[in-house]
C-alpha cells in the first residue's frame, strides 16, 4: 500500500523561492492522490502569503496554507503536523525543490525498509547561480563537511535527518512531540529525541532535494556561524551531540592563527606550513570546479571553503566559551536580517 505524504513547509518572506519548491511538487511523479503540501506561514512580511494563495487557487494538487505569527520553524513545522491528514510526514524546507521521483524514491524505499524516520541528501540544478553551487560543494562535499552532515554516504560522525530533507511516521510524532524552541539546530535535536527512542532512522541517497543557497558571502558567512553556535546548544542539552569531530573546524581556524603568528617569530618553518594548506585547499577547490563543471567555482571555492571553516569555527568557540566556561544561556548568533 503506498504511503499518503503530508509535506510540510514553514515559510518565512520566501516570495523569491517559494514557487520554484510548489512546482517541484506539482511535478511529483508519485500520483498526486496520495500526498497534501502544508505550507506554514511564519509571519512573513513580503507577498509570500498571496503567491501562495494565488498559486492555491490555480493548482490541481491539495495545498493548504495555515498563518502563524512569527514564532519559527520548528514551531511552524508542529503547526503543519497538528493539520496533516497522511501516515508519514515529510519536511522540506522553502528554499529547496523537490526531484521529481523524491516521493516516489521514498514509497519505494520503505515498502523494502520501513523504517521510522529518513533523511535524505541535498543537491543543486544547473540554473542555480555560480555561487550557489560553490557553496553545495563545500557543504556536501567528504572533503570539507559532507563527512559530518551526513550529506555521504560515507560519514565520519552519527547521522541525524535534517528538515531540508526529513520525513517520520505520524506515529512518531504523536509518541515524542515535535521539534523543540531552538532557534538553530532543532531539526538535529529532533532527530536525536528520534534515535534515542530507538526508532529506526535510515539514510536514502536517492531520494534528492535541491537547495538554493545563500547568495552572498557575507549571509553564507553568518549561517555557518549560526551553526557553529547551535552546536554547542545541542551539546548542552546532550552531550551525545558534541562529537570530538565537531571541534575540527574550531581547532582548524586557531591553529591557521597560530600559525600566522608563528611566521613572526620562525617565519621559514610556518610559512612552508601555510603553503602546504593552501595547496590542499587549491586541489580540493580543483576537484569542486571540476564536478561542478564550472572553473570559475574554482576561484569561489577559494574563497568559500575557508570562510565555511572560519566562520563556523568562530560561531563554535564564541559560545563554547559562553556556554560552557562562563555558564552564560543560550545564544543564538546573528539574528538581524539573517535572511538578506
Amino acid at each position: 500500500m503506498k504511503l499518503f505524504f503530508s509535506i510540510i513547509t514553514p515559510c518565512f518572506n520566501r516570495e523569491k523561492e517559494i514557487l520554484f519548491l510548489i512546482d517541484s511538487i506539482k511535478n511529483q511523479s508519485y500520483s498526486s492522490d496520495n500526498y497534501e503540501l502544508i505550507i506554514v506561514d511564519d509571519g512573513s512580511k513580503d507577498d509570500s502569503r498571496s503567491i501562495i494563495k494565488n498559486k492555491i487557487i490555480n493548482s490541481d494538487i491539495n495545498i493548504s496554507l495555515i498563518k502563524q505569527k512569527n514564532k519559527g520553524p520548528g514551531t511552524a513545522r508542529n503547526n503543519g503536523m497538528k493539520n496533516a491528514k497522511g501516515n508519514f510526514y515529510l519536511f522540506i524546507d522553502s528554499d529547496c525543490e523537490a526531484h521529481k521521483n523524491w516521493l516516489e524514491e521514498i514509497n519505494e524505499q520503505y515498502q523494502k525498509n520501513k523504517f521510522d524516520a529518513f533523511g535524505g541528501p541535498d543537491s543543486y540544478r544547473d540554473n542555480f547561480s555560480d555561487l550557489q553551487k560553490s557553496i553545495d560543494f563545500s557543504m556536501n562535499s567528504f572533503f570539507t563537511t559532507g563527512g559530518l552532515r551526513g550529506s555521504t554516504i560515507k560519514r565520519l560522525a552519527k547521522f541525524y535527518p535534517r528538515s531540508h530533507n526529513m520525513g517520520i511516521k505520524s506515529s512518531v510524532f504523536h509518541k515524542i512531540g515535535g521539534f523543540g524552541k531552538l532557534r538553530h539546530g532543532q531539526d538535529i535535536e529532533f532527530s536525536n529525541r528520534i534515535i534515542n527512542n530507538g526508532f529506526k532512522v535510515n539514510f536514502l541517497q536517492k531520494a534528492i532535494v535541491f537547495h538554493r543557497r545563500r547568495t552572498t558571502l557575507k549571509n553564507f558567512f553568518k549561517q555557518v556561524f549560526n551553526w557553529g553556535v547551535a552546536r554547542i546548544n545541542l551539546g548542552v542539552i546532550d552531550k551525545k551531540m558534541l562529537e570530538p569531530l565537531h571541534f575540527v573546524p574550531a581547532s582548524a581556524t586557531l591553529l591557521f592563527f597560530f600559525l600566522l603568528i608563528g611566521t613572526l617569530f620562525y617565519p621559514i618553518f610556518f610559512f612552508n606550513i601555510l603553503i602546504v594548506l593552501f595547496l590542499s585547499l587549491i586541489v580540493i577547490s580543483l576537484t569542486g570546479s571540476i564536478k561542478i563543471k564550472n572553473f570559475k567555482s574554482f576561484f569561489l571555492l577559494i574563497i568559500i571553503i575557508p570562510l565555511q571553516i572560519f566562520g563556523y569555527g568562530a560561531g563554535f568557540i564564541y559560545n563554547f566559551v559562553n556556554r560552557f566556561i562562563f555558564k552564560n544561556n543560550e545564544f543564538i548568533g546573528f539574528k538581524k536580517k539573517y535572511y538578506k
